[in-house]
């Protein structure tokens, strides 16, 4: 691979915002005949009410050919439905000018989503006019704040689309006036106190985790507590649950916006930037969803009757003219166990969690309880580079140049076609004007402007006073020399001469390589300060938080199907300071995988089986990998959790053995969390769980 590095001199880079102007939301479930309606109670289609689960996933965001395995594991973890953003902002980057290919080729990725769910279905046929749409992405905000003429749009806007007759609901987000028929949908982190604005609409919730901010922390929800929202949530009457995002990917260029959200929009969602398992969530919810459709005929049926089962303890019962019963046992105490009584039975509640009962008997799911695997992740340096330097000129003006009178809005001046914008002002006072003063940059944000709006700017320390510089003759430059050379393409690198590098300064010899296997890749830019890397991504490496003394992204990811075989270039432009001797491929996979489960654990799967109550232990390294070593492995009453497990106050002495039989030498494995089979009780009275921990190789 080909290594090109450039810098500038100081420039001033401004925010860029990428908007999206619309969503879809693709079902998965119906032919294209069906009929598509809603009542007070759920999305009906074919004259069926449903509990659809949905989940986010941006196409510009991976690449197509990232789509079909993303698309199977949503699939598999349980979805019914695709929601995606549609770009506009990539569809049309000029007026009158479409582009809808590669990652922008919006109808590759439906068909795609059409494929994995509807292959079997007999006679079906592609069409864009049985989905819901959503008219506008979260304009509710925005109407408090604008008043009157956003109020305006907003009726305007849902007048046009039911104007469409598509025949399929409508939505919005955060429209808390949305006019009928029109569905608002409560975008939040919990939805049980979603309101619907009339009687005869749903109750539709869209939620998850949250973007990574430069200079703030890395956000993490753990999935148990995600997992009690959506139950909460469908207890409470939901019926459709969106996860913003199911899977996040990457800001690839410069679409990341505002405000300073990072290059990696990985979300802590369950499918990661990389488009691997995140593991415990992606499982956890899978199994969450199985139990919500094992209840779906009560669940469509009627509004569900309430009972208090203690100070913060209440049932939800469901039941259909059919007989179906479904439960929902809830603990809201954030710190406490319960033991409650329902329906003639004890049942034991974690703190902050929720049972399923599909038969109003039998617990198949708790939320607080994860019975998955833990995949730890790991990412493997693979090889470093060699670079070659040059220097940008900071001083150089070509056609795009112009002057004048007056501070000009970035976006409006460089119509998104660059990062860069150079705002340059001479001003001569002969002999008569002194500065004296100190010039005050913010800590870790020098050269950034953070609000998107015009001000005054002013001159002080002058001897005479301020001089107000507003208003003055401006010269503006759009963007950068190398940028005007095209250096981050092949052919334009070899127009300027790449110099020898010196310390702090990228070194030459450029390489080619191409790493062998599946596995993602990324580049490890934690030397670096910030900057582009051509089309693929920006970079800064600025400090999680003020309080964290950790990089907030070092990983930058590489799709492999961008990299050739031989004759691949990477420009990286710096605006900074940095070491690019020390940057690095890497790849990412699982390295440990671990499992903690009860003699308690619940199953979703054999739940009708009279022996269900036999929990197991399940593991599975990725495919076409084996577990080499058992590191940890305990049957008792195991302390610590993945990657730090201890053995508690009673062991099995036999649970190495057991697991290092059963799971060696395999992708996957299952032990049963029962004394017989790890030879003895080792504890008798009481309940006793396996913890292990293997590594994948």
């Amino acid at each position: 691979m080909g290594l090109k590095w450039w810098e500038p001199y100081m420039p001033l880079k401004l925010l860029l915002f990428a908007a999206a102007t619309a969503a879809m939301m693709l079902s998965l479930i119906t032919p294209a005949a069906a009929s598509v309606a809603y009542d007070h109670k759920a999305v009906i289609i074919n004259g069926q009410r449903r509990i659809l689960i949905s989940g986010s996933i941006h196409y510009p965001r991976s690449t197509p050919e990232m789509w079909p395995n993303l698309i199977q594991q949503a699939k598999d973890g349980g979805l019914d439905v695709i929601q995606t953003y549609v770009f506009w902002n990539g569809h049309e980057p000029s007026p009158g000018q479409y582009y809808f290919e590669d990652r922008y080729d919006l109808v590759r990725f439906i068909k795609l989503v059409q494929q994995v769910w509807l292959k079997y279905v007999p006679g079906i046929q592609f069409r864009t006019d049985n989905e819901p749409f959503k008219i506008e992405n979260e304009f509710g905000p925005l109407e408090w704040d604008q008043g009157q003429p956003a109020k305006t749009y907003a009726a305007w806007a849902a007048q046009m689309a039911v104007g469409l007759d598509t025949g399929v609901p409508w939505i919005m987000c955060k429209e808390d006036d949305a006019p009928d028929p029109v569905i608002n949908t409560w975008n939040g982190f919990y939805g049980d106190y979603c309101q619907i604005n009339l009687t005869s609409l749903p109750c539709l919730q869209k939620f998850g985790g949250w973007f990574t901010g430069f200079g703030g922390p890395v956000p993490h929800r753990p999935v148990e507590d995600l997992a009690f929202a959506v139950a909460k949530f469908i207890q409470k009457g939901g019926s459709f649950v969106n996860y913003y995002m199911y899977h996040g990917g990457t800001n690839f260029g410069r679409t990341a916006g505002g405000p300073f959200i990072a290059t990696s929009y990985d979300y802590d969602a369950p499918i990661d930037e990389f488009g691997l398992l995140r593991q415990p969530k992606w499982g956890h919810l899978r199994d969450l969803h199985k139990s919500i459709k094992l209840c779906e005929s009560a669940l469509i049926s009627g509004d569900p009757v309430v009972a208090s089962l203690g100070n913060f303890q209440e049932s939800h019962v469901y039941r259909s003219v059919y007989g179906d019963c479904a439960a929902f046992l809830a603990n809201y105490d954030t710190k406490s166990y319960a033991r409650v009584a329902f329906n003639g039975m004890l049942y034991d509640l974690l703190p902050w969690s929720i049972s399923i009962l599909p038969d109003c008997k039998t617990t198949v799911f708790n939320t607080a309880r994860v019975g998955v695997q833990t995949s730890l992740m790991q990412m493997k340096p693979i090889g470093g580079f060699s670079w070659q330097s040059y220097a940008d000129d900071t001083n150089f003006e070509d056609d795009k140049s112009f002057s004048i009178v007056g501070l000009l809005e970035q976006i409006n001046v460089t119509r998104d076609t660059t990062d860069y914008l150079w705002h340059c002002i001479w001003w001569f006072e002969g002999s008569k004007a002194t500065f004296t003063g100190a010039v005050k940059l913010w800590k870790k944000c020098d050269f950034d402007l953070k609000c998107s709006c015009r001000t005054s700017l002013t001159l002080s320390g002058l001897n005479e006073g301020q001089r107000y510089l507003t208003w003055q003759k401006w010269t503006y430059q759009i963007g950068l020399k190398g940028e005007a050379l095209s250096l981050h393409t092949l052919s334009g690198s070899s127009s300027v001469e790449w110099g020898d590098a010196y310390p702090k300064q990228p070194l030459t010899c450029p390489s080619s390589m191409r790493p062998v296997g599946n596995d993602p890749l990324a580049i490890d830019m934690s030397s670096m300060g910030r900057g582009n890397w051509g089309k693929w991504t920006e970079y800064w490496e600025i400090l999680a938080s003020l309080y964290c003394n950790r990089r907030l992204q070092s990983m930058y990811h590489i799709p492999r199907s961008w990299i050739n075989p031989t004759g691949n270039l990477l420009v990286l432009f710096e605006e900074w300071v940095g070491d690019p001797a020390s940057i690095s491929m890497v790849t990412r996979n699982t390295g440990n995988i671990c499992s903690y489960v009860s003699e308690l654990q619940p199953s979703v799967v054999h739940w009708r089986n009279k022996g269900y109550n036999n929990s197991k232990v399940h593991l599975s390294c990725e495919p076409g990998k084996k577990m080499t070593n058992i590191k940890f492995a305990s049957f008792g009453i195991p302390k610590g959790t993945c990657g730090s497990f201890s053995e508690g106050t009673c062991h099995a002495q036999k649970s190495y053995e057991v697991f290092e039989k059963r799971c060696l030498g395999h992708e996957s494995c299952s032990v049963s969390v029962a004394s017989e089979v790890f030879g003895t009780d080792p504890c008798p009275g009481e309940i006793k769980a396996s913890a292990v921990e293997a590594i994948c190789g």
